[in-house]
C-alpha cells in the first residue's frame, strides 16, 4: 500500500490530516500555492527588516525585552538565541505522536503566508517530519499563551541541528547527525523566523484532534457495554425507545439511546425483570440514564470539534503579517478557547468513567445483580471473582475525577508581568490525555465484566450483536466465566481490545455503523 500523503496549502488542513501526519506516518508535501504565500509574506518581513524603525519580533528583543532595537548584525544571533533560551521544557519525553502533531500543524501555520518565515524554512520542517526524526519534547514549558513555547522551541532546536530528537529507529541521538544522515541541512534563521517557529496553539491543539478521535471511539464503546451490562441484568430496552428521546431532542441522547437499542436488537435476556418474586418498575440510574450521560459528553465532543476546526483554520502567530502588508502584534496566540473545550471533555469523560463503574459494580453485587452470582465468581467464597477489578476501576475513577479539575480556571503571570495572564491549555491537554487513558481501561473493565455475566445467565439468548462482541473478545484470548486465575493479563487484554477499536469492528457488521 502506498504511503498517504498531505499536501499542506492554503485550501485548510483537516482533523484527519493532523491524525494522518501524527500516528500513521503520513508524507508531507507543500503546495506551489504554500510556497508563493511564504515567499510574498517574506519578503514583507525583509522590507521591513531593511527599514530604521524597530518592528517587534523582527527588529526587536521578546516579551518584557521588547524595548530593545536590535542592529542587524545581531538580528541572526537572536534568532537562534530566543530558540535556545526557550527550549527550556523539563519531565518526562512528551509522546511521538503529540510531536508530530506539534511539527504538522506549527508548518500548517507557517505554510499560510501570515508568519513571514521563508519557504526553505518551511520545506526543513517537512523534510524533518518525513524522514521520521521527532525532536526530544518535555512534558513541563507550556503555560498555554504565546504559544506553546517550550515543546515548540525544543522541535525548532532541532531544525537547527541542535539539542537531541528520536531517529525513525527509536534512538535517541544528537539531532545534528539525524539531520546529516538524512542529507538535510540545519536552517539558519533570519529576522522573524525564530519567534515564529514558537508562537502557536500547535501541541493542545495536536493532542485535541487526536483526544477527540479517541473519545469518538470510546463513546461508541460505551454505549455497547451499558447495553451489555442492560442485557445481563436484565433490564428492559423499552426505555431506549426513539419516541422517548426525541422529548428531549440532545443530539448526543438520541444518538446513544439508537446505539445501544441497535445492540439489543433481538436479545432474550432483556425485559425479563417483570418475572421476579420483587418485579422491578424500571431499571436504576446508571442503567436507565446511561445515553443521557453518553449523550451530553457526545454533545460536548461536537461542541469540542468546531473549536478545534476553527483552530485548524487559523494563522497563530505574533506579530502576524496581513494581507495588505502590515505586520501587527495581537494576542491571537492565547489559548483559552482550545483549553477550556480540552477541560470540558475531561469532566465528560469522567462522568462516563463513572457511570461505567456503578453498571459494573451492580453486576457483582448479589444484592442488585438479579440472580447472578456473588462478583460472577465461580464459587463465591473460595473464589473472588472479579471483586478487586471493581477496585482497579474506582481507583481509575478516583483520578479521573482529580483530572476534570479545570487547568484552564488556573493563571500564572510570567515574563516580568508582561505575560500577566495565561490559559494552561497544554496542562488541560496532558491531562485530558491520561483522562483518556484511563477510560478506556475503565470500559474495559465493564465489558470484561458484563460478557462473563451475559455467559452466566444460561439458557437464555443474547443479542446477536453481543454474541459477537463476546465472541470476538473470547478470540482476542480474554477467558469468560470459571475459577479465579491471574486477572491481570486478561484485563490488559481486553484494554488493549477496547483502545483498538476492535469491541466496535465485532459490533458493527451486526449493528451496522453506530452514530
Amino acid at each position: 500500500m502506498d504511503m498517504q500523503t498531505v499536501v499542506v496549502g492554503m485550501s485548510g488542513t483537516t482533523a484527519d490530516d493532523v491524525i494522518a501526519v501524527a500516528r500513521e506516518g503520513a508524507r508531507i508535501e507543500l503546495s506551489d500555492e504554500a510556497r508563493a504565500a511564504l515567499a510574498e509574506a517574506r519578503s514583507i518581513v525583509d522590507a521591513l527588516a531593511a527599514k530604521p524603525e524597530p518592528v517587534y519580533g523582527v527588529s526587536t528583543g521578546f516579551g518584557a525585552l521588547a524595548t530593545r532595537h536590535i542592529s542587524p548584525e545581531l538580528r541572526a544571533q537572536l534568532q537562534r538565541n530566543i530558540v535556545r533560551s526557550h527550549a527550556a521544557g523539563m519531565g518526562p519525553r512528551v509522546e511521538r505522536e503529540v510531536v508530530r502533531a506539534l511539527m504538522f500543524l506549527r508548518l500548517k501555520t507557517v505554510c499560510s503566508g501570515r508568519t513571514g518565515v521563508r519557504p526553505e524554512v518551511a520545506q526543513t520542517m517537512a523534510d524533518v517530519l518525513n524522514a521520521g526524526i521527532t525532536p526530544v519534547v518535555h512534558e513541563y514549558g507550556s503555560l498555554g499563551c504565546s504559544g506553546d513555547l517550550a515543546p515548540l522551541s525544543h522541535c525548532a532546536l532541532t531544525l537547527m541541528g541542535e539539542g537531541d530528537a528520536e531517529g525513525p529507529d527509536g534512538t535517541v541521538r544528537p539531532a545534528g547527525e539525524l539531520l546529516a544522515e538524512h542529507g538535510i541541512a540545519p536552517v539558519e534563521l533570519r529576522e522573524k523566523e525564530g519567534l515564529a517557529l514558537l508562537n502557536g496553539t500547535d501541541g493542545m491543539l495536536g493532542m485535541l484532534i487526536m483526544a477527540l478521535a479517541d473519545l469518538d471511539r470510546l463513546y461508541k464503546s460505551a454505549d455497547i457495554t451499558a447495553a451489555l451490562t442492560l442485557e445481563a441484568l436484565l433490564g428492559t430496552e423499552k426505555v431506549l425507545a426513539p419516541e422517548l428521546h426525541a422529548i428531549r431532542p440532545h443530539p448526543g441522547q438520541g444518538a446513544a439511546a439508537a446505539n445501544m437499542l441497535a445492540v439489543l436488537k433481538g436479545s432474550g435476556l432483556t425485559g425479563h425483570f417483570q418475572e421476579e418474586e420483587a418485579p422491578r418498575v424500571q431499571d436504576a440510574y446508571s442503567v436507565r440514564c446511561a445515553p443521557q450521560v453518553a449523550g451530553a459528553g457526545r454533545d460536548t465532543m461536537t461542541h469540542a470539534r468546531l473549536v478545534a476546526d476553527r483552530e485548524l483554520a487559523s494563522a497563530v502567530d505574533n506579530p502576524v503579517v496581513l494581507p495588505d502588508g502590515r505586520v501587527e502584534s495581537n494576542g491571537n496566540f492565547h489559548g483559552a478557547p482550545v483549553a477550556y473545550v480540552l477541560d470540558f471533555l475531561a469532566v465528560a469523560a469522567a462522568d462516563l468513567g463513572s457511570i461505567a463503574e456503578r453498571r459494573t459494580d451492580r453486576l457483582l453485587d448479589k444484592n442488585r445483580s438479579h440472580g447472578l452470582p456473588p462478583f460472577l465468581a465461580d464459587d463465591a467464597g473460595v473464589d473472588s471473582g472479579l471483586m478487586i477489578a471493581q477496585y482497579t476501576q474506582a481507583a481509575l475513577v478516583s483520578e479521573m475525577k482529580r483530572l476534570a479539575v479545570p487547568a484552564s480556571a488556573d493563571s500564572i503571570p510570567s515574563s516580568a508581568m508582561q505575560e500577566d495572564h495565561v490559559s494552561m491549555g497544554w496542562s488541560a491537554a496532558r491531562k485530558l490525555r491520561t483522562a483518556v487513558g484511563n477510560l478506556t481501561r475503565i470500559i474495559a473493565v465493564e465489558l470484561y465484566a458484563a460478557t462473563r455475566a451475559i455467559e452466566l445467565r444460561r439458557g437464555l439468548t443474547p443479542a446477536p450483536a453481543s454474541q459477537a462482541a463476546i465472541e470476538a473478545l473470547r478470540a482476542a484470548g480474554v477467558e469468560g466465566p470459571g475459577p479465579d486465575r491471574f486477572l491481570a493479563p486478561d484485563l490488559e487484554a481486553a484494554e488493549a481490545f477496547v483502545r483498538e477499536g476492535k469491541l466496535v469492528a465485532a459490533v458493527e457488521p451486526v449493528t451496522g455503523p453506530l452514530a
